[in-house]
């Protein structure tokens, strides 16, 4: 599954054009986030900041690899 956020998670504002801004990408291409922000300063701030972190905080998405899973939402 790929997840696009279009919401910069520095300034928590709507990125419009996502095409041409700054983005992050982390996942094997198939399967992966996507994280758009407004300026290459956003990104950069959020890259230091996700690099300071101590690894008990982070958050760790996973998804249901099964046949019988529906995403809804």
């Amino acid at each position: 599954m790929h997840i696009r956020i279009t919401t910069d998670p520095m300034t928590f504002n709507e990125v419009t054009n996502p095409d041409s801004h700054p983005c992050i990408y982390e996942g094997d291409g198939m399967n992966g986030l996507e994280i758009y922000f407004e300026t290459e300063e956003s990104r950069d701030q959020f890259l230091a900041w996700k690099h300071d972190q101590d690894s008990n905080d982070l958050i760790t998405l996973t998804g249901n690899d099964s046949d019988d899973y529906i995403a809804e939402g």
